[in-house]
């Protein structure tokens, strides 16, 4: 709306609203700010939409190669054993597929030594008037380490106190003992275990000066097995050594056979096979989401008519269409394996006919996807390099643009808001000086007056200067 001025009131010593005259002669330059503004906010909301997409994609990038990883799924093995209550196995990507026999004649033990029973646990066990006495006990058989315990009365002479003494220096010393306080009907005795299993935890005692009857040691024997009639034996139940790349874990001894089977790990490759359905559904939806059009607005999303995606959906629909000839069981494309392509691009998969792919001839799909040549993901993975690479993919040149036109967009609104900044002081300082002379018309009109001694003018009310009120209309 324009300025206009009622020249009578302007005549009255009310001056003008200099504030609101400026702000009105700015305003059209403030909508260009407003529109500048408009435009970085919807490069914002693009930008947005791109790392989102982008985000996306590199979960697809990250599914495609782990069915390209040849150490990955495809390479899964899994362990199970006939009798888990004997013996359970785990196998690691290095174990070979084939079924063991085991049978498991002893656990390895822990070594323990203990004493006949004493009336109770907090009596001293030296007598006579003796303040002193030595224990020795030595750890993992002959030639093993010594653990010279030195008795003294009030300190370590009673079972119970012998028994903190001795697990205090475990602890301080590693001295590989826990020692327990046993009681029952017969009394309390002290048993001293070993921490280690197996001939290295075998335990005796080899001197005692003291009151304590200790009993024959026992355990501290290694673990016996067969693996394909093959005779092991190992300080722990755990077995990393006797099959290569499969851990055993003995839990009991059995006299008959167990069977541990290594077997292809066929629900590491499915959930390999969800993950990418999934993550390559999930960048179509993307896409689909911004060539749609709105029925009420009758318009595509932020990102319809950017080249980028267009260029980006051309390309995932050509790799996923990819096809292959020459694979010994016919898997030529992702259809033969059961996952299907969708008319609104996107995929489905049917977990029966992959399965069964798998069952009967998982070599040959792992041949479909990994082959250096024709593989599909081998060949999709180089794709997907492309289409994220830094400085050539579509989507990072995009946001590099989009951050390029932000940035211009913020310095032409600083330059343009210094502008008006500036222009608003000069315009200020204008409209004050006219207003300061409209203001002191109606004096200077009286000394006028005056001066020609007349009184047939009709003067202002006004009896000194007031603020300015705005006449603008």
């Amino acid at each position: 709306m324009g300025i206009s001025f009622n020249a009578a009131s302007l005549l009255n010593g009310n001056g003008i609203d200099v504030n609101g005259v400026v702000a009105e002669l700015q305003a059209t330059s403030g909508k260009q700010i407003t529109l500048w503004q408009q435009q970085q906010s919807d490069l914002q909301t693009k930008a947005s939409l791109l790392n989102g997409i982008n985000s996306d994609l590199s979960a697809l990038v990250s599914a495609v190669q782990a069915l390209a990883d040849p150490v990955g799924a495809f390479s899964a093995v899994t362990a199970t054993s006939s009798l888990p209550a004997v013996v359970t196995a785990t196998a690691s990507s290095s174990a070979t597929p084939g079924t063991h026999t085991l049978v498991v004649s002893a656990l390895a033990s822990a070594g323990t030594v203990y004493t006949a029973a004493l009336p109770d646990a907090k009596t001293s066990f030296l007598s006579g008037g003796v303040t002193s006495g030595d224990i020795q006990i030595q750890v993992g058989g002959s030639g093993g380490t010594t653990r010279d315990i030195q008795i003294t009365a009030g300190t370590n002479d009673t079972i119970s106190t012998l028994a903190d003494y001795i697990n205090q220096q475990s602890q301080a010393n590693n001295w590989g003992l826990t020692a327990t306080v046993l009681s029952d009907a017969s009394g309390a005795r002290i048993a001293i275990t070993s921490q280690a299993t197996g001939s290295p935890g075998a335990l005796s005692v080899t001197t005692n000066t003291t009151n304590l009857a200790f009993q024959p040691p026992v355990g501290g024997t290694d673990a016996v097995f067969t693996v394909d009639g093959i005779p092991f034996s190992s300080s722990s139940n755990t077995v990393t050594d006797a099959i290569p790349g499969v851990t055993l874990n003995l839990v009991s001894p059995y006299t008959g056979q167990v069977q541990v089977a290594v077997t292809p790990d066929r629900t590491q490759v499915n959930s390999a096979l969800v993950n990418f359905v999934n993550a390559y559904n999930k960048v179509i939806v993307d896409l689909n989401n911004q060539f749609a059009v709105d029925p009420s607005t009758h318009s595509q999303g932020p990102l319809g008519s950017d080249p980028s995606l267009t260029q980006l959906q051309t390309s995932l629909l050509s790799d996923i269409s990819y096809a292959v000839t020459g694979n010994s069981a016919g898997f030529v494309n992702l259809g033969s394996l059961g996952i299907n392509l969708e008319n609104d691009g996107t995929l489905s998969i049917d977990a029966q006919t992959a399965s069964n792919a798998l069952a009967n001839n998982s070599a040959a799909v792992q041949d479909f996807f990994q082959n250096l040549t024709t593989g599909f993901a081998t060949n999709f993975n180089k794709d997907l390099q492309n289409l994220t690479a830094p400085t050539q993919g579509p989507l990072n040149l995009e946001l590099v643009e989009n951050q390029t036109r932000q940035s211009d967009l913020a310095d032409r609104i600083a330059n343009f808001q210094n502008h008006l900044a500036t222009q608003k002081q000069f315009l200020l300082a204008q409209f004050s000086s006219v207003n300061a002379s409209l203001e002191l018309y109606p004096f200077l009109l009286q000394q006028v007056l005056s001066q020609l001694n007349t009184t047939s003018y009709n003067t202002s009310n006004n009896s000194g200067p007031t603020k300015g009120n705005s006449t603008s209309s």
